[in-house]
């Protein structure tokens, strides 16, 4: 029969309709606590969700450790579903190397038809495997947080109070082949008069947000919105605004949050120019899509997109993922199982340890991303060969 799962430290309740269909169980390894754990400083504060039982390993997949079971998604998480088979119908075979395990784009393909099948017959056991994530500390911990689509306030033409542009990707680069960087961008306007301009904001802080998320939409003086997608980078490297506050002493680990950040930018005006520029890498825009699209080029879905490094995850993968909940004020009160779509890529989304879960359009949206820093843990689905047995 179906299982509920919970996590080890805080039972998840079930919703309409949470059922779990059951996949093989393997015998856990006995895992014993240690010390220490390889987690960037930036991200050991009280209560960050880090299981300190994870045994270290040095795969970047672990067989051994699976969940009991998958959880039943809400409706739209099948549109997502569709998109995805979209984007891996558009893909020539091909294997991934990952490390210790090899996934090829049929592999996806069967993941993604088995789930389509359990969810159009929920007594249906889909016969996959799920191979736990390394993790930040490759002891299982993958630091869990979130994005999504903002709305700002713009105008076509550049007036003494919106005069901060949002660009197109430029067309040329420099003598060595690259694009300026975000001071030169921002602040010595180094592409103006090359016609890049799509609209003006008010704050050039709204304007690094709306890169960070990669998407947004804009809303003109005459209330019309358009949606601007991501249109490439700079290729300059990324760096995390909220690991520089922190090691910089202005903003407390527990507290950093992007509400946080954009508080200390406005109360320290003078400082907006050297803190933006510790961050060279710089976003463009592209105009004419309807819905927010990630890197695998299909509409996002809220609460089940995630953001992951290629490099470590294919996109187009189906991931099981143990997920903080986070009451109002954004501490962590438990873990939640949910289906994830790898359709999405950032570039501070890198390695095992991080992926980014998409929230949705607007304010609200915004809130639930910018209190997600917490660690979870994720398994990608593969195929099983072997038949998957039902636990009594």
């Amino acid at each position: 029969m179906p299982l509920f799962i919970s996590s080890s430290t805080t039972p998840v309740k079930s919703k309409a309709k949470s059922l779990f269909t059951t996949l093989s169980l393997f015998s856990l390894l006995s895992l014993t606590a240690c010390s220490q754990f390889e987690v960037d400083s930036s991200n050991d504060f009280e209560n960050n969700g880090l299981d300190k039982t994870g045994m270290k390993r040095d795969a970047l997949y672990l067989k051994e450790s699976l969940p009991p079971g998958l959880p039943y998604p809400d409706p739209s998480f099948q549109t997502g579903l569709d998109q995805q088979m979209v984007y891996l119908n558009k893909l020539s075979e091909r294997t991934y190397e990952l490390e210790d395990t090899k996934v090829s784009v049929q592999e996806l393909k069967q993941v993604t038809n088995e789930i389509q099948h359990w969810l159009t017959q929920p007594t249906y056991q889909p016969q996959l495997k799920a191979l736990q994530l390394a993790g930040q500390d490759y002891r299982g911990n993958v630091q869990i947080t979130g994005y999504y689509v903002p709305v700002i306030p713009v105008r076509h033409k550049p007036d003494a109070v919106y005069r901060y542009p949002l660009y197109r990707k430029p067309l040329t680069r420099d003598a060595n082949g690259k694009f300026p960087n975000r001071e030169q961008i921002d602040f010595e306007n180094a592409l103006q008069g090359q016609g890049l301009e799509i609209a003006y904001s008010a704050n050039l802080v709204d304007n690094f947000f709306l890169h960070v998320q990669g998407s947004g939409v804009v809303q003109y003086e005459d209330g019309t919105r358009e949606l601007l997608s991501w249109g490439g980078v700079n290729g300059w490297p990324y760096r995390s605004l909220g690991k520089i506050l922190i090691e910089n002493g202005e903003i407390a680990r527990a507290d950093i949050s992007a509400q946080s950040i954009k508080r200390w930018l406005k109360e320290h005006p003078d400082k907006v120019r050297e803190t933006l520029s510790q961050n060279p890498s710089y976003l463009f825009f592209s105009e004419g899509l309807s819905a927010p699209v990630g890197a695998a080029n299909v509409p996002l879905t809220p609460l089940y997109s995630v953001a992951v490094d290629p490099k470590v995850i294919p996109l187009g993968s189906i991931l099981l993922g143990e997920m903080p909940k986070l009451d109002q004020q954004g501490n962590l009160i438990g873990h939640e199982f949910r289906l994830l779509l790898a359709q999405d890529k950032g570039g501070a989304i890198k390695g095992p340890g991080h992926i980014d879960w998409y929230q949705g359009i607007g304010d609200e949206a915004h809130v639930h991303a910018g209190q997600l820093k917490h660690f979870g843990k994720v398994w990608l689905l593969l195929p099983n060969t072997e038949p998957v047995s039902s636990t009594p």
